[in-house]
């Protein structure tokens, strides 16, 4: 016969009073990994998204914006969540705030060179 026959073992014991400092010590690499994902993952995604919220929540006539869709356009009128853009001379859409994508105040004028 070439292949000899397997047998099953029984299990050591566990040593006793083990129970809690190796659960302990199972639970610190996990620990860990999710502490790293909290400060180099999580915590500058919501920073982000909450300096993005108040940035379109501080969108004033005369600001440049896009839209979610792609339109570019001039905030005209500001109404509570809706605003007014006007991506074209004389053509003005209405939107909701919450879909704007970006928000770019209005560019100082340049100085005239004499």
């Amino acid at each position: 016969m070439l292949i000899s026959p397997a047998f099953a073992q029984t299990a050591a014991a566990a040593p006793a009073g083990g129970g809690a400092g190796a659960f302990f010590i199972q639970m610190v690499p996990l620990i860990l990994i999710f502490v790293i994902f909290w400060f180099f993952l999580i915590r500058p995604q919501q920073r982000a998204m909450k300096a993005h919220r108040e940035k379109i929540a501080a969108a004033k006539r005369g600001d440049s914006v896009i839209t979610g869709g792609g339109l570019l356009g001039k905030i005209t009128k500001v109404d509570g969540d809706v605003v007014e853009v006007e991506i074209a001379q004389g053509i003005k859409v209405r939107a909701m705030k919450s879909t704007l994508s970006d928000v770019n105040p209005p560019a100082a004028p340049k100085p005239a060179n004499d």
